[in-house]
């Protein structure tokens, strides 16, 4: 609210700002123009209608430098604050922090675990004792009530952030014991919320891959369902998707992201209820983008949607931080009164 009364307050003098310099500058013109004619007719003053003229014509052209003064302050103004909060950024204490002595890891090869993993958040126990574990190959859906701490246990895999307690092991390695980057590489994210740059669908797909051609993107983007609506662009893959992607609708957006993700090629993928907010149609194309993204990755998905995870290998109930319930839909389902169950039995209402 404060933030939206401060925005509207410097809005309102940005917009006055223009016309106050334009009436001014006619205001003085007409000053001049008055007096000056006056003393140039009269006769009894060095002012004659030639100097006149010449004032009138060199004060002209430096009424529009000192209109933009006024537009010069504003943006010294902006460009302040934006200095502050990217001070705020490149002073921030890093959190996750990297062994000096760190483990390079270029490939997943068998399983990832969490073993007694503990998490709190001011205090307040997030995730507690959470024994799982996703073999190779293998799609684990993770489902439960909004604030259960699904995504809490799936940011803790790319050292989002890291456990107070227990260990996250990617093939028997504790993940504080591996290079960030490397294991991040090994991570392809689709979000709920995408992240998309203020450049080309090109660049957007591209972003992370170090050699990218146009065939391959191309490629990607057809696998995403996303190449039929990016040539109806105006400049096709080198059309700009706006400001976080603000040209695009959601399910575009998350078509893009899942082109990224496809370019990227990593063995392991993370969904984070990427379908959750979109119109039926649009559920429809990611669903089938996802569906292609998922296929010889080993998946870990988020679902909102219970509908969307029932061929899961595997799916994990969670509830106020602890794991209730894993089995297969079928399994889950046959459960009387379990939690999944009645999960399930609310969506179909």
């Amino acid at each position: 609210e404060r933030y939206s009364k401060i925005f509207k307050r410097v809005t309102r003098k940005n917009y006055l700002a223009s016309p106050l310099s334009e009436v001014l500058s006619t205001m003085v013109v007409l000053v001049l123009l008055y007096f000056g004619g006056l003393l140039a007719l009269s006769g009894d003053t060095n002012m004659t209608p030639d100097k006149l003229i010449a004032f009138l014509i060199v004060f002209s052209q430096i009424i529009q430098p000192a209109k933009n003064i006024t537009t010069a302050w504003f943006s010294i103004q902006k460009g302040m604050a934006s200095i502050d909060r990217i001070d705020q950024i490149l002073e921030a204490e890093e959190k996750i922090t990297e062994k000096e002595n760190a483990v390079p890891i270029n490939k997943f090869d068998d399983s990832i675990e969490f073993r007694d993993v503990w998490y709190a958040y001011n205090s307040e126990p997030v995730l507690k004792n959470i024994n799982l574990k996703i073999r190779k190959g293998q799609t684990v859906a993770i489902v439960g009530k909004s604030g259960a701490g699904k995504s809490t246990l799936v940011d803790l895999l790319p050292r989002f952030i890291d456990a107070d307690r227990g260990s996250v092991l990617i093939d028997g390695i504790d993940v504080r014991d591996l290079r960030t980057s490397d294991l991040r590489s090994l991570m392809g994210i689709v979000s709920q919320h995408p992240i998309l740059f203020n450049t080309t669908f090109t660049a957007n797909i591209a972003f992370g891959v170090e050699e990218a051609d146009k065939d391959k993107i191309e490629n990607a983007a057809r696998i995403a369902n996303a190449h039929d609506f990016i040539m109806e662009t105006d400049a096709g893959y080198e059309s700009t998707v706006g400001e976080s992607g603000c040209k695009l609708s959601g399910g575009q957006k998350q078509r893009v992201s899942i082109a990224r993700a496809i370019m990227a090629n990593p063995p392991i993928l993370i969904l984070d209820e990427a379908t959750s907010a979109l119109d039926t149609e649009s559920e429809r194309l990611v669903q089938d983008a996802i569906l292609k993204l998922m296929k010889n990755r080993t998946s870990i998905v988020i679902a909102h949607r219970l509908s969307t995870i029932q061929n899961a290998d595997l799916i994990v109930v969670i509830d106020n931080g602890t794991i209730v319930e894993t089995g297969t839909h079928n399994d889950l389902m046959n459960k009387k009164n379990g939690f999944y169950a009645r999960l399930h039995s609310y969506q179909a209402i």
